[in-house]
């Protein structure tokens, strides 16, 4: 994504038009059951992609003549046998950035087998003690995640840490600055909860946070985190008067796959038919009916028309009916970098 200044360290992550960004669900299995996991099955699929289906689906969204990025997910994704031979895969086709999206278990002797030049690993973390995390990702979980990060350090990977911010963990995000620093993560993703899977049932209203919640607390962590020296990106969310709303679904080429063939531009709308395209017989077709493609071309005062459709519980109105903040794309980010 393209940087743009906007005062001191901070910068808003704006979209670049031959930016592409490939998340690539190899499986919806995982070892864990996080209480906000946003995997459906029912709309995602509930088996793992083939070594053979892996190999044309990479080849399916090859450009090497764009700075193309591949991510690849799950479920856990070094659950899957072939995931090396997909990241060494992946750079023969020449993907730029290529990163694994982990709760740290790393399966099939992950750090043995892959090199730190060949992927970037990103550990999902969601608490600063094992009280916390462990609260919400399961027994265990910490003590697992953060020993392998630290080996994964030490063996010189590039590493990151996603926290999922709710209001199961938001009073306990100001920690997380010292306990990054202490294992050696030099790079943060603070990432604000979706009410997708898990999260769209019934504990929704109650991990929802506040307008007011989430710019008093992840700016003032962000700032923490990068006077340590650590790199910290997170979702815009909440637009000034003066910023223009940008939606990655018409401005930006981000591809998000499932083991089913479904394919989404927008993550929001994962857990509905909506997928702009599906690919059927190793081809990207697109869907006839309609789709999130339709919805992105509505402009509305809140910003995220996705957002207003599918989690309107973040939009605070006026006496006036008009919106307090009008929501970003979920794409969007903002960075604080360290000095």
């Amino acid at each position: 994504m393209m940087m743009t200044a906007n005062h001191n360290r901070a910068r808003t992550l704006f979209f670049k038009p031959d930016e592409r960004n490939i998340f690539f669900h190899l499986l919806t299995a995982c070892n864990l059951r996080c209480r906000h996991c946003y995997i459906n099955p029912e709309q995602h699929g509930s088996s793992m992609v083939s070594r053979a289906t892996m190999e044309e689906w990479l080849r399916l969204f090859a450009a090497p003549e764009k700075e193309s990025n591949i991510i690849f997910l799950g479920g856990e994704p070094s659950l899957h046998p072939d995931l090396v031979h997909g990241v060494r895969y992946a750079r023969e086709l020449g993907y730029c950035g290529v990163t694994i999206d982990t709760n740290g278990f790393l399966y099939h002797d992950l750090l043995t087998k892959l090199q730190p030049y060949e992927a970037v690993l990103s550990f999902s973390l969601d608490g600063p003690d094992p009280a916390v995390n462990d609260a919400i990702r399961g027994k265990g979980v910490f003590n697992v995640c953060t020993t392998n990060l630290q080996q994964a350090v030490a063996k010189g990977f590039e590493v990151s840490l996603i926290y999922t911010v709710s209001q199961l963990n938001i009073d306990h995000l100001p920690r997380m600055p010292a306990l990054l620093e202490k294992i050696g993560c030099q790079r943060f993703f603070m990432q604000v909860i979706g009410i997708r899977g898990k999260s769209a049932q019934t504990m929704a209203n109650s991990l929802q946070l506040t307008p007011e919640q989430w710019l008093k607390v992840v700016p003032a962590v962000a700032a923490e985190a990068a006077a340590r020296g650590i790199q910290v990106i997170y979702p815009k969310v909440y637009l000034g008067a003066d910023e223009p709303f940008q939606c990655a679904g018409r401005q930006a080429e981000n591809y998000f796959i499932f083991p089913n063939g479904r394919v989404y531009l927008c993550p929001l709308c994962e857990d509905f038919p909506l997928n702009a395209w599906q690919i059927d017989s190793g081809r990207l077709v697109t869907n006839q009916a309609i789709t999130e493609k339709q919805l992105f071309s509505l402009n509305i005062s809140e910003g995220c028309v996705i957002n207003k459709l599918l989690q309107p519980g973040n939009i605070v109105y006026d006496d006036q009916g008009f919106p307090l903040h009008r929501i970003s794309c979920c794409l969007l980010k903002q960075e604080i970098a360290p000095v």
